[in-house]
């Protein structure tokens, strides 16, 4: 049997998707530990694997984030966030690889520091993606923009000049960094930017290929296994309001992720739209109290919870309202239901154009939107049924896939034929 050393940066998103495949490769007898923040050592050991905590992610540091928006924020996460993070990975990584010689390491696709203890002399590693693909292609806008593919001459002479920009003057101060740090650390200059590295042995992405955009320079290494949903068993006691999901009404779930949580970016306005709908809305929030943002009380019919596991939720649900979290789009249309995305920081624009350009759901191009325009989008997708239809067609592609298994094959062949024998002293 083989040894796994799995690597995640400390959030949700970036952990979700590597559930699945740690406990299905424990369950084939395969050796795994798990490198992340304190606050999953729970998840992580209900797969089987051996928790090794990792530095958390500090309240000042979130602070500072938060506090900026759009590309500004963008290269605080890279430079201060996963590029920092990569030097005390690299050291805490070596540590660990001298007691527990992996075979190989899977990292998310921000988690550097596996990247670069592999060119220190470490074992092998693969890497899975947590949001669409980021790889610069000339089929396709850089990554962040939310710009559909086009493959007329024109698209192509745009994704060009697009990716050239991105690259060499929007994000040239952010490879600069990077080779800073390298430098620190012992490493040679790299010409790659920061979304272009990628595992010259294997990259698992957490989707179908109908999800992304078409492609002809995607490299052979790179695999789809299918969503990686994480549905790992979860204690779940039902609200006294749970059987209501059952009616005649159609059920509106509104949901912001764990990232952006500010409830009046997505969920009030939501709450305020269909307040007077025929309809059933079921919001999940992690941060305030909504009772203190919404003077008249929360409307009859909606219902407010902090968490419920989206395998009991989603059969249920007629359409989802997503600020564009990647993790639960994936689950929205492995359950069949349109979306309607309202998001624009992080990956967000990307998801969000997704949805409208498979024909699945709205993009409402904005992360704060007006009540109007989230009742008019709930009403064109409740009369038009072809929004439904695309995202059954889309779980039906979905239903032939098992994304555990083909991602723990596909990590066991590279441990066959990739030795991990590190050379770290």
């Amino acid at each position: 049997m083989a040894k796994f050393l799995i690597c995640t940066i400390s959030v949700i998103g970036h952990v979700s998707p590597a559930l699945p495949i740690a406990r299905e490769l424990v369950d084939r007898g395969h050796q795994v530990y798990w490198y992340t923040g304190s606050e999953f050592q729970a998840k992580v050991e209900s797969t089987g694997a051996r928790f090794i905590p990792a530095v958390d992610i500090s309240p000042e540091w979130m602070a500072r984030r938060n506090a900026l928006e759009g590309v500004a924020q963008l290269k605080f996460d890279l430079k201060y966030g996963f590029i920092d993070a990569a030097v005390r990975q690299v050291k805490d990584l070596t540590e660990i690889l001298r007691d527990f010689p992996a075979d190989v390491m899977l990292a998310d696709f921000c988690f550097l520091g596996a990247a670069w203890i592999h060119e220190q002399g470490g074992p092998p590693w693969a890497g899975f993606s947590v949001s669409a693909i980021a790889f610069s292609s000339r089929d396709t806008a850089p990554f962040g923009l939310g710009i559909k593919p086009d493959a007329s001459a024109f698209g192509q002479f745009r994704n060009r000049g697009l990716n050239w920009l991105t690259d060499r003057v929007i994000f040239k101060e952010v490879t600069a960094y990077m080779n800073q740090v390298r430098a620190e650390l012992g490493l040679p200059p790299s010409q790659t930017s920061f979304f272009n590295i990628i595992s010259p042995f294997l990259h698992l992405v957490g989707s179908v290929p109908e999800f992304e955009y078409p492609r002809r320079d995607l490299p052979d290494r790179v695999h789809f296994v299918g969503p990686l949903l994480g549905n790992i068993a979860t204690e779940f006691t039902p609200p006294d309001w749970w059987e209501e999901l059952k009616g005649d009404l159609p059920v509106i779930h509104v949901t912001q992720g764990t990232i952006t949580t500010d409830p009046e970016r997505l969920i009030v306005p939501t709450l305020r739209a269909l307040a007077s709908e025929n309809v059933l809305v079921v919001a999940t929030i992690f941060a305030r109290s909504l009772e203190s943002i919404l003077p008249d009380g929360i409307p009859a019919n909606a219902r407010i919870a902090s968490f419920i596991p989206y395998s009991q939720l989603l059969p249920h649900v007629d359409v989802m309202i997503t600020n564009g979290g990647f993790n639960g789009l994936q689950m929205a249309l492995a359950n069949g239901i349109p979306v309607i995305g309202a998001g624009k920081s992080e990956d967000k624009p990307e998801i969000c154009a997704r949805i409208e350009w498979l024909g699945v759901g709205i993009d409402l191009k904005t992360d704060k939107p007006t009540p109007e325009q989230i009742r008019s989008a709930i009403g064109k997708i409740l009369a038009d049924r072809s929004y439904q239809h695309r995202a059954q067609d889309l779980q039906r592609t979905i239903s032939e896939y098992d994304a555990p298994s083909t991602a723990a094959t596909l990590l066991e062949q590279l441990a066959q034929s990739h030795p991990g024998i590190s050379q770290i002293k």
